[in-house]
């Protein structure tokens, strides 16, 4: 019996030991695309300040009853949480994050026109964008670096404070008892916001259209690590055959011309575009090419083989090329 048990444990703890060593060995997996780090964006900040100050401004000067009520704070709200669901997206797909921050653009909008008829329909004034009023509420915000200056760091910053626990510095004219005030202050902090999101959107799309979306990215690394492989396995077949008996090459070499092309240990796929015999080398730098679609102009929709290496390297064929 005790014996039965030590063999059990030293069995569990070879299993633990061996599980342990095999998570240590696998080195963590870089991410193609990153995502997240939306708590440093200017534009989800100033998006949070709306939604928490709308809710409050319902509560103050907005019939309960009111269907405007829950119109106005779900407008705020897709404001905020769809940049922080397009930020999220981005590490699978750039088309996915352009539509929700475009989402967040139209919902703040939306928000824009129920204040606008909020003052025209009591007869309060709307402040110009150049009154002293609005210049006031406006300098507060150009203290702040741009939008899309810090995008080229946006690694997961899920786990930092929330901006809405941090003093508001517009909290003069949101705390104020005079709604008319009160409203014009978040028309302009819904500008602000409109201005920071345009500017993320453009930031996108100049990114998509430079280093292409998610399945280019995703396509054009594996063509490399399959390039990798291949050439691992070349050296290690050289260094093989030199350690071999030189008597034993031509057999080896002659056999392997008669190789059947049916053989199972042979795994190159002939369809994969990213296999030797279908994927050209680029004829600039000689890396592998990768299957690309154009995506305007008068060839928009037809396929091409593009350089794995762009956009460092801008190497083109035609598909229907011989290789």
């Amino acid at each position: 019996m005790d014996n039965k048990t030590q063999s059990d444990g030293s069995d569990r703890s070879d299993r633990s030991d061996r599980s342990d060593r095999s998570d240590q060995s696998d080195p963590p997996h870089r991410r193609i695309r990153p995502s997240g780090g939306y708590r440093a964006l200017r534009s989800f900040q100033v998006a949070t300040m709306i939604y928490d100050a709308t809710v409050a401004f319902c509560e103050r000067f907005v019939e309960k009853r009111s269907r405007t009520v829950d119109q106005m704070v779900q407008a705020a709200r897709s404001g905020r949480q769809n940049i922080a669901e397009g930020s999220r997206a981005a590490a699978a797909s750039s088309q996915t994050e352009l539509r929700l921050v475009n989402v967040a653009r139209a919902s703040l909008d939306e928000l824009l026109l129920d204040y606008e008829d909020f003052l025209r329909q009591r007869g309060l004034p709307q402040w110009s964008k150049e009154s002293p009023e609005a210049m006031r509420v406006r300098s507060v915000g150009r203290g702040h670096r741009s939008d899309w200056s810090d995008w080229s760091d946006r690694s997961d910053r899920s786990d930092r404070s929330d901006p809405s626990g941090q003093p508001n510095p517009y909290s003069q004219w949101l705390s104020s008892p005079d709604p008319g005030l009160v409203a014009n202050a978040l028309i302009c902090l819904i500008h602000q916001a409109n201005y920071l999101l345009d500017r993320q959107v453009a930031g996108l799309e100049k990114q998509f259209i430079h280093d292409g979306g998610y399945s280019e990215r995703l396509a054009t690394e594996r063509i490399a690590e399959r390039q990798r492989q291949k050439e691992v396995k070349r050296t290690d077949r050289s260094n093989q055959s030199d350690r071999s008996d030189p008597s034993d090459r031509s057999d080896r070499s002659n056999q392997s011309d008669r190789s059947d092309p049916s053989d199972p240990s042979d795994r190159s796929d002939p369809t994969d575009p990213s296999d030797k015999h279908s994927a050209p080398d680029c004829p600039n730098c000689g890396k592998p090419m990768a299957l690309r679609t154009a995506r305007k102009g008068p060839n928009a929709g037809a396929q091409f083989w593009g350089c794995s290496a762009y956009p460092e390297c801008k190497g083109i064929r035609n598909l229907d090329r011989p290789m």
